[in-house]
């Protein structure tokens, strides 16, 4: 009887021990990186500027990823409207063509993205062409893992 009693308990400590060992897997995890940028100064109405962004990203992660959402930001621009300085709109969400949504991209693969509107600047029709804005950043906002 004590045999089959400690038969059992031994048993039952495997099946937890694998149990566990099976549930503590690491998720795989997506990755997601900027490879190429680039920012272009567009003049959008006679006296209206505007930046706008184009690049590539690529999933160096270990899974597929989907949803993939890139923006810009000027880090070094006023949050509010001054004649002949840029300007962001910091607390409102981005308007669909201030970014970009990458719907799917595989482990290793590479696409496109480009998007308007970083920031924008109104200038006096006296003053000349601005210089680009220091500070400028693109980002990925979010990504959705795809489950295999």
């Amino acid at each position: 009887m004590k045999f089959f009693q400690q038969l059992l308990i031994f048993i039952l400590t495997v099946v937890l021990s694998l149990c566990l060992v099976a549930c503590s897997k690491e998720k795989k995890q997506g990755k997601v990186i900027i490879t190429e940028q680039e920012f272009v100064l567009r003049q959008d109405r006679e006296t209206n500027f505007t930046i706008d962004a184009k690049g590539k990203i690529k999933n160096i992660g270990e899974v597929d990823v989907k949803k993939v959402v890139v923006t810009g930001y000027c880090r070094s621009c006023n949050p509010q409207w001054i004649i002949g300085q840029w300007v962001i709109t910091p607390e409102i969400e981005k308007m669909p063509n201030q970014k970009d949504i990458i719907s799917y991209l595989a482990v290793g693969s590479e696409e496109s993205f480009s998007f308007e509107e970083i920031t924008d600047m109104r200038l006096r029709s006296d003053q000349k062409a601005p210089e680009m804005p220091e500070k400028l950043e693109i980002v990925i906002e979010s990504f959705e893992t795809v489950g295999k």
